[in-house]
């Protein structure tokens, strides 16, 4: 029987490339070609937590050998526009502040539009803003500007971050319904990473353009955003989202209530969740996760050398006793830790993504809980028995932990909330994010300065702080279990739904690609195989330089 076209299906065919009718996949093509779409725009942003990299040749951007100091009445508004002095690495670190802030927000604000116009637009324009943020900055050094920096890669940069943040997430948890933990997992892993491929290869770029008169840091910007710029659209351009019905071959979706009742089918509209009591929960949930998470890693170098001290390298002494050139040495095995950490950070994105898919997202989020408060407790006594393994193996977990929430937590919303507009829900729990970004290193740091200034010893001002975290996280094991099934007066009806596909253009996605009409044409497993190689050897350098860090602290 011949379908009649409809008014949108009429449409979708004069719509512009970037239209999310022109990214349905026809039948046959294959869904592991989605993960390294969103590995290769995670990858790329991710360089958000490597940015530290540049704060000390940034520092040092007019002296050249020595910072050039700026006088007593400079401030910080004076330091956006002066440029005859160098910037404070302080100063500096205005600009991570901006990337989370500006994630957070800019996710739940456009989050509903990305949901509308689907992930390759939204892709496409996180590339332009990371990539142009990147541009505006390496001006900004050229000019000795910081205003143009934190405007560029800050502000601009921050929406890219956080559009390009959730472009995957309702894409693979529609193209994954039967394992949502791990194509989750496999994206957010991308973004853990992104700081481990980016951080040695702005250092190898910088030693290569640096001059007697330049640190090298403007042109390392323009070449690192000429890179992300061609993988980030590579990423966007490949995205392809089922068409309205797709499921996987021989996968059956569970009744309603027979599998596990956090399981819902139905769907919930962005705009309800602010009232509903689950979306807050899961928000405490996420905060506290990573409010401890963020507070270890802003001090597991300082910590690692004050608690063991001389130690680190075969001595006896305390860390005020040593010299210079001792301190050098301990940091030198502080950073190869700090590897390990974020070797941990990422693997445990995608394993416990993963495992929550056996588990179940509350059971996985009470491992976290529970472990994770078990395992901050036993840190103080390991420090005090000087046993650096027993620290470590925690701290290593923790972070595995830390990582696993960020992934778990988009498959955990589409549990409670269903999949059609996950991606907008995601975007706006993420100012769990930006809110925890700025409680966890505030409790951490003031906590430590406050010990310092009892008279303390060093090796012991943190075992204040590792209860406070503890405390934490037992705040969101109980929102964790206090978290149940939605009531069903939250739920989009039939006719709220088919309105909001039709404004999602799926009426016009489905008849383009054929309700099944067309011939399947398998996509050639060659697509696949150079896909994940694309993404593939990056990650795989950067693991290799990460475990170079490592060895030396390991040795």
């Amino acid at each position: 029987m011949a379908q009649v076209p409809t008014p949108d299906a009429g449409r979708s065919s004069s719509h512009s490339f970037l239209a999310k009718e022109r990214t349905i996949a026809p039948p046959g093509f294959n869904r592991w070609l989605v993960p390294p779409a969103a590995l290769a725009i995670h990858l790329c942003i991710g360089m958000a937590y490597g940015f530290s990299v540049f704060w000390l040749p940034l520092s040092k951007a007019l002296g050249i050998k020595e910072a050039l100091k700026c006088g007593p009445e400079v401030g910080f508004w004076q330091e956006l526009f002066i440029s005859n002095c160098d910037w404070k690495i302080s100063t500096l670190g205005w600009m991570y502040t901006l990337f989370f802030v500006l994630l957070g927000s800019s996710a739940a604000l456009w989050g509903g539009w990305l949901e509308r116009v689907g992930p390759r637009k939204a892709g496409v324009v996180s590339a332009v803003c990371w990539c142009g943020g990147m541009l505006i900055s390496a001006l900004g050094v050229q000019q000795h500007q910081f205003w143009m920096m934190l405007l560029g890669s800050g502000v601009i940069g921050g929406i890219g971050l956080g559009l390009g943040y959730i472009s995957p997430v309702s894409t693979l948890i529609k193209w994954f319904p039967d394992r949502r933990g791990m194509a989750t997992g496999m994206a957010i892993m991308g973004f853990g990473g992104g700081a481990m491929i980016g951080s040695p290869l702005a250092a190898e770029l910088m030693k290569a353009f640096a001059t007697p008169e330049q640190m090298g840091v403007a042109p390392t910007f323009v070449v690192m955003a000429a890179i992300y710029f061609v993988f980030m659209m590579g990423g966007a351009l490949s995205y392809r989202i089922p068409a309205s019905g797709w499921k996987p071959a021989g996968w059956t979706p569970p009744p309603a209530q027979a599998h596990d009742a956090m399981i819902t089918q139905r769907h919930v509209h962005v705009r309800k969740v602010w009232g509903i009591p689950q979306f807050w929960l899961v928000w405490v949930v996420l905060c506290m996760n990573v409010s401890a998470g963020i507070g270890v890693i802003g001090m597991a170098s300082p910590m690692l050398q004050e608690v063991f001290g001389g130690s680190l390298i075969g001595l006896t002494k305390k860390f005020g006793e040593l010299d210079k050139t001792e301190l050098t040495a301990i940091a030198g095995v502080a950073a190869g830790f700090t590897a390990l950490l974020s070797l941990f950070n990422i693997g445990g994105r995608f394993f416990w993504a993963s495992l929550s898919d056996k588990l179940g997202r509350k059971t996985t989020y009470v491992v976290f809980f529970v472990l994770g408060g078990l395992l901050y407790a036993s840190v103080p006594t390991s420090a005090a028995a000087g046993s650096k393994l027993a620290f470590v193996g925690a701290l290593c977990i923790i972070l595995s932990m830390y990582g696993g929430g960020f992934a778990t937590v988009p498959a955990y919303l589409a549990d409670l909330f269903g999949t059609q507009m996950v991606g907008a829900i995601h975007g706006r729990l993420l100012t769990a994010w930006a809110t925890a970004g700025v409680l966890g290193p505030v409790v951490v740091n003031y906590m430590r300065d406050y010990q310092l200034g009892l008279g303390l010893p060093r090796e012991q001002v943190y075992n204040q702080t590792m209860y406070i975290l503890v405390g934490m996280l037992m705040v969101g094991l109980i929102s964790n279990l206090l978290i149940r099934p939605l009531d069903a007066k939250h739920f989009m009806t039939d006719a709220e739904l088919a309105e909001e596909r039709r404004l999602a253009h799926e009426r016009a996605a489905a008849a383009e690609a054929g309700a099944g009409s067309q011939p399947a044409q398998a996509t050639p497993t060659v697509w696949v195989v150079l896909a994940w190689t694309a993404v593939g050897l990056p990650l795989a350098w950067g693991v290799y330089r990460t475990i170079l860090s490592v060895s030396k602290f390991i040795n």
